[in-house]
């Protein structure tokens, strides 16, 4: 028997009502936004992602995905969303079209790590990515949107952190402080850290090793280091965020784990899922879309995984829709009847009207107890008379009495009555 790979998972028909739910409330939050849907290839070059995750990365020194096809090309299927978005932005030209834009995403990820609660090998994203304003009022509309869609899934105990890691030259000033915190403390650091001071000091204060984190607690804020104009950009958001009434905290200590980050990073934190408890995070990278290649055009967004929300729900008991059953069953009592019984339900379902048939030779007795056990609403017995005569009996399985006598040639209109 071939089993499934480690750290991916079958989404089975009887649960994948869960994730249209929770779909169907992103589609419909991003268009009150104004955000439209962007889809972009499951695998890039490699190189996109080294050049904009960043080399000293976790995700492009261990976790990628990474092979070389029949053409001799390294390719990568994608861990992150972000990438593939800014290189479509700059490919497709759009810094040509009225600005801002801004596009959202609903798209698998790979990343090759210990598969963990809520994060696997093989997991989703929603993300969004705003393009051409940097504007701190649009900060906080990317931070109202994750929030607005916890508000509409209705998960309330989440914390919003956030924080500014500043640009290109506050990290100059920082990053020489840093190394000299570290310099002096390096042999209390886990090895990885140890190599991380050398090549990306600001890497370290994103670790999650018990240890490194009591220690980061120790080190130079990156807030006191901010330029005049990183910090009046930090403020102006903050302001922002009280004029809309979003509660949040600043932490110094949030960098995010990717390279291209700039100005704001924020997360939202779970309490109900564990040590690993950020459900979105996300930030600014002005700097990214020059780096790949593109204009110099500034650009915020955030991603959540979509398996991590769905723990959030089940651990809160929040509904997460229902699996809804056809609303008819016909069920023929022989052969010929099964072939009528099929142009029935294909009338029914060219209304938009779920019908379903015998397809397994059951006996009546048996297609009644499928019937009541799949929760059909209606149920349709149809014999050699009911269809000379053209009339047959629409038995209602939930509420007994209110059988009703109906025309086969028009059953359609007992349900757009």
């Amino acid at each position: 028997m071939i089993r499934i790979q480690k750290g991916t998972k079958d989404v089975l028909h009887f649960e994948s009502y869960k994730w249209h739910f929770i779909e169907d409330k992103i589609r419909t939050l991003a268009e009150s936004f104004g955000i439209k849907e962007i889809r972009t290839p499951t695998f890039e070059a490699t190189e996109l992602f080294a050049r904009s995750v960043g080399e000293t990365t976790d995700i492009v020194n261990k976790e990628m995905y990474t092979f070389i096809d029949k053409g001799n090309r390294s390719v990568t299927l994608k861990p992150e969303g972000t990438a593939g978005v800014v290189r479509s932005y700059i490919e497709n030209n759009l810094s040509a079209v009225p600005q801002p834009v801004k596009m959202y995403y609903l798209t698998p990820v790979f990343r090759y790590e210990r598969p963990q609660s809520g994060r696997l090998r093989e997991h989703h994203q929603f993300g969004i990515e705003y393009f051409g304003s940097d504007l701190p009022i649009t900060d906080a509309e990317v931070i109202l949107v994750a929030k607005t869609l916890f508000d509409n899934l209705g998960i309330k105990d989440l914390q919003l952190n956030i924080n500014s890691i500043g640009c290109a030259e506050c990290r100059r000033e920082y990053n020489k402080v840093l190394i000299d915190f570290f310099s002096k403390n390096k042999e209390s650091f886990c090895p990885l850290c140890q190599e991380r001071m050398d090549k990306n000091p600001l890497r370290v204060l994103d670790c999650k090793e018990d240890k490194c984190i009591e220690l980061n607690k120790k080190a130079p804020i990156v807030l006191d280091y901010l330029c005049s104009a990183c910090k009046n950009h930090h403020e102006e958001l903050k302001s922002i965020l009280d004029c809309l009434d979003i509660a949040y905290e600043v932490n110094p200590y949030i960098v995010r784990g990717l390279d291209y980050y700039t100005k704001t990073v924020f997360e939202f934190i779970s309490k109900d899922i564990g040590a690993q408890g950020t459900v979105c995070g996300g930030g600014r990278y002005n700097n990214l879309v020059e780096q790949m290649g593109g204009k110099s055009v500034p650009a915020i967004g955030f991603g959540m995984g979509l398996e991590r929300l769905i723990m959030v729900m089940e651990e809160l008991g929040l509904s997460l829709g229902e699996d809804t059953p056809c609303k008819v069953y016909i069920a023929p009592l022989g052969e010929e009847q099964r072939k009528h019984a099929l142009n029935i339900a294909m009338a029914l379902r060219r209304n938009n009207i779920s019908a379903e048939t015998d397809y397994m030779g059951r006996s009546l007795k048996a297609q009644m107890k499928y019937a009541d056990k799949k929760g059909y609403e209606y149920v349709l017995v149809l014999g050699e008379d009911e269809i000379i005569k053209g009339k047959g009996v629409l038995k209602n399985m939930r509420h007994k009495g209110q059988d009703r006598e109906i025309d086969l040639s028009q059953i359609e209109k007992y349900f757009l009555e």
